[in-house]
C-alpha cells in the first residue's frame, strides 16, 4: 500500500448495464484537497458515494487511513464508522430541527456524552460563525448560513474526510467567493483530506491543492492547474482548464 491516506484501486460501478464509474484510480494525501472537476453524468458524485459507502462497487477496493473499507461488493467498514463528513448537494438539513438539532442529531449518534456534545456544538458553530442561530430552523435562515450549517454539521463530529458535492451550486457569485474563502481557511485551520466536486474551474482552482478531470466514468488526468494547463492528456482536459 502506498502513504496515501485515501487510495480507490480500480473501482468500478456499474447500474444496470452502465458503467458510471469505470475502473478509476487515485491517491490523495493526507490533508490534502483534491478537486473532482467534470460534467454532469461523468461519475463524480457516484464516486464520492462509493468512498463515503452509500453505493458499494462493483469491483475494486477503497481505503481510507490505511484501511480496507470496501472490496469489490463487500462493505468492510460501515459508512458511519469510516470517519467521514458529507456535504451533498442539496445539503439535506433536517427541517424539524434547530441549527444546534442538527448538530446534537449527529452527535447523539455517534454515541458523544450530552455535556460534550453542547460545548461541542457552541464551538463548531463559532467556527462557520452562525453562533447567533443556534436555535433558528434552518427555513429561518438565508442561503449562506445554511450552507454553513451544512458545514457545521459535516464537521461536527470531527471527521478524517470530508466529502462535498457541488455544495455552492445554487448560491450567487458574491456569496460563492465567500464561502469558497471559509472554506479554505477552514481546511489549513484543520487540516482534514478533502475531495470536493464541481463543475465550475475556478471553484477548483480557488480551493484544490490538484484537479483531477473526470469524463465518462473515467479519471482523464490528475495533477496541479499548472500541470493539466501545461500538458494537457486530452481534448476533455484542455477544454476544462482554458
Amino acid at each position: 500500500m502506498s502513504n496515501s491516506f485515501l487510495q480507490l484501486i480500480e473501482v468500478t460501478k456499474r447500474f444496470d448495464d452502465r458503467k458510471v464509474v469505470d475502473g478509476i484510480s487515485l491517491d490523495v494525501a493526507e490533508g490534502e484537497v483534491l478537486a473532482l472537476l467534470g460534467a454532469s453524468g461523468s461519475g463524480k458524485t457516484t464516486t464520492l458515494r462509493l468512498i463515503a459507502g452509500l453505493e458499494m462497487p462493483d469491483a475494486g477496493e477503497v481505503w481510507i487511513a490505511g484501511k480496507k473499507v470496501s472490496e469489490g461488493a463487500r462493505s468492510l467498514v460501515p459508512p458511519r464508522a469510516r470517519g467521514i463528513g458529507f456535504i451533498f448537494q442539496d445539503l439535506a438539513l433536517w427541517p424539524h430541527l434547530t441549527v444546534a438539532g442538527n448538530l446534537d442529531f449527529v452527535l447523539q449518534s455517534v454515541g458523544i456524552p450530552k455535556r460534550e456534545r453542547s460545548k461541542r456544538i457552541d464551538e463548531t458553530l463559532r467556527l462557520v460563525r452562525i453562533e447567533s442561530y443556534a436555535h433558528r430552523y434552518p427555513s429561518q435562515l438565508s442561503g449562506g448560513e445554511q450552507q454553513r450549517l451544512a458545514i457545521a454539521r459535516a464537521l461536527i463530529a470531527r471527521p478524517r474526510l470530508l466529502l462535498l458535492d457541488e455544495p455552492m451550486s445554487s448560491l450567487d457569485s458574491p456569496l460563492k467567493a465567500e464561502l469558497s474563502a471559509d472554506l479554505i481557511d477552514l481546511q489549513r485551520l484543520l487540516r482534514i483530506t478533502t475531495i470536493y466536486i464541481t463543475h465550475d474551474k475556478s471553484e477548483a482552482l480557488a480551493l484544490a491543492h490538484r484537479i483531477a478531470i473526470m469524463q465518462k466514468g473515467r479519471i482523464e488526468q490528475v495533477g496541479t492547474a499548472e500541470a493539466l494547463r501545461s500538458e494537457p492528456v486530452s481534448e476533455t482536459v484542455a477544454r476544462f482548464m482554458v
